[in-house]
């Protein structure tokens, strides 16, 4: 049944967007102990993983509006899908933040206008990025993971490794360029925390649609002219 697709695909941007925010806004600063960039880029790249084990096989595990546009251009996803798996996505997302805020605004000191994980550039990119360079970073990190994506899940790579090439991935993607945009490549991610910073995290969002939707076609279509056979994915294999 494609409800229950959607539930899980709401469910897993839930987890992806909890776990990978939820560690930068609660953990990466802990005082003495905190996860740092290396940790928060773990957490997201974990939280893949461990969703798309559990339902890959019942949604594909995209998490991602990105992903989803880039499947279908990659000839891997249905076109009349695409909407209601990007709503679902969006839903979870938002839900991840709403419950993340609650949390994180029970300590003491809690700033939301500190920027609760958002996206953002020129003076609210981490490393004071330009706009260029942001939208540059977002289309190529996101034009990669898909890539990958196409590659990792195609009939002829190796069974059963497709989660953790893919997580490894994203891994990858936040090492390079949290520093940049505080790394979205995905449109989702960056909506729910944007609604609840609002102000310049509301107005800078576009572009944390735009160069991942652009990114992720792009992905998905090289690898489509690239591979002889890019639909060759084997049944039960997760699309990410």
């Amino acid at each position: 049944m494609n409800a229950k697709k959607y539930a899980a695909e709401a469910i897993g941007t839930f987890w992806l967007t909890f776990a990978g925010c939820g560690s930068a806004v609660i953990a990466a600063g802990f005082p003495e102990v905190g996860i740092g960039l290396v940790g928060v880029s773990l957490a997201f790249g974990l939280s893949v993983v461990t969703m798309a084990y559990a339902i890959g096989h019942i949604s594909g595990c995209h998490l991602n509006p990105a992903v989803t546009l880039g499947l279908a251009a990659g000839g891997r996803f249905p076109a009349g899908q695409i909407l209601p798996y990007i709503v679902a996505q969006v839903v979870g997302a938002i839900a991840a933040s709403a419950l993340l805020y609650v949390i994180a605004s029970g300590a003491a000191g809690f700033d939301v206008a500190k920027g609760f994980a958002s996206n953002g550039f020129d003076a609210h990119s981490p490393g004071k990025y330009s706009m260029v360079a942001c939208f540059l970073m977002e289309v190529v990190m996101t034009m990669m993971f898909l890539f990958i994506i196409m590659g990792a899940t195609h009939g002829k790579a190796p069974a059963g490794f497709a989660p953790l090439a893919i997580g490894l991935a994203l891994v990858m993607i936040h090492l390079v360029s949290i520093p940049v945009t505080n790394t979205s490549v995905n449109p989702a991610r960056s909506t729910g925390p944007a609604l609840f910073v609002g102000g310049w995290a509301i107005q800078q969002l576009w572009l944390f649609w735009v160069a991942p939707l652009i990114g992720g076609v792009l992905g998905g279509a090289i690898y489509r002219w690239l591979s002889d056979e890019p639909t060759g994915v084997v049944e039960g294999k997760t699309a990410t």
